[in-house]
């Protein structure tokens, strides 16, 4: 049995300006890079001077959606996701849809058969 011993890895790097647009991009590094090395490579940090990567209150990444730190290594096939702070607190938006839509109109409620019993 032969064993390979890979010297490089390949990674996709991904970050969302803007709701809608994605900047995808994949890059062949070294074993033993960081995130902080992949994006520095990738020219994410270029292209888009927003990401605050040195600022650890603004700066939130993640491999395969599970948060992650900028010094973490990486391993081959990996998926190095930069996220965005959010403009609305999500229960909010879901209490004002919720509103919006109107409590009759939805939910468990919402059809019922004529001579049912409440909730069924």
């Amino acid at each position: 049995m032969t064993v390979v011993v890979k010297d490089s890895i390949t990674l996709t790097l991904l970050y969302s300006p803007t709701p809608r647009v994605v900047d995808e991009r994949t890059l062949c590094c070294a074993l033993g890079t960081t995130v902080e090395q992949a994006l520095e490579q990738s020219g994410l940090l270029r292209d888009h001077p927003e990401i605050a990567l040195h600022n650890a209150d603004e700066f939130v990444a993640g491999v395969w959606g599970r948060k992650t730190t900028p010094n973490h290594l990486l391993r081959d096939l990996d998926r190095i996701e930069i996220y965005r702070a959010l403009t609305v607190d999500p229960m909010v938006a879901r209490r004002e849809r919720f509103q919006k839509q109107g409590a009759g109109r939805t939910g468990l409620f919402s059809k019922r058969r004529p001579g049912a019993k409440p909730g069924y």
